[in-house]
């Protein structure tokens, strides 16, 4: 029998995922915008375009065979390639939120910038919770 990732998996990864995010990119925001109000008009803002990006980068990873000699690739090495990518289209997202926010391309830099850092180390713990984590795995006959 195979493991199968359900969809409930991959929908509470998103909702736990985006709660951790959103908190982070809240604080981020008003550190360095100094405004706790568009702090959370960025961080809430993210909530919906965060949402759709991250189920769908799930549901892309979930499809994606990367194996190397018939061996697929270690869960470490995936988690990794994971994290990188998600960190890419999270961070344009949230530059161009917090650019369209507060009116500042530069404030926008700043907090993807330093988001890059924050959010890559929180997203692959994350990842490894979750790897460890059963819910919403069924076993499927193959």
């Amino acid at each position: 029998m195979a493991a199968d990732h359900s969809y409930k998996r991959h929908l509470a990864k998103a909702i736990t995922w985006r709660v951790v995010g959103t908190l982070d990119t809240i604080l981020l925001s008003w550190l360095i915008s100094g405004n706790p109000f568009a702090a959370l008009k960025i961080g809430f803002s993210e909530v919906a375009t965060k949402m759709i990006l991250y189920y769908l980068h799930e549901r892309v990873w979930f499809r994606v065979n990367l194996s190397k000699n018939g061996k697929t690739l270690e869960s470490k090495k995936r988690h990794l390639a994971k994290t990188i990518t998600w960190r890419i289209v999270g961070t344009i997202d949230t530059m161009t939120i917090a650019w369209i926010v507060t009116g500042d391309p530069m404030t926008g830099l700043q907090i993807g910038g330093v988001e890059v850092f924050t959010k890559m180390l929180l997203y692959y713990l994350h990842e490894r919770v979750w790897y460890k984590w059963n819910f919403g795995i069924e076993e499927r006959r193959t």
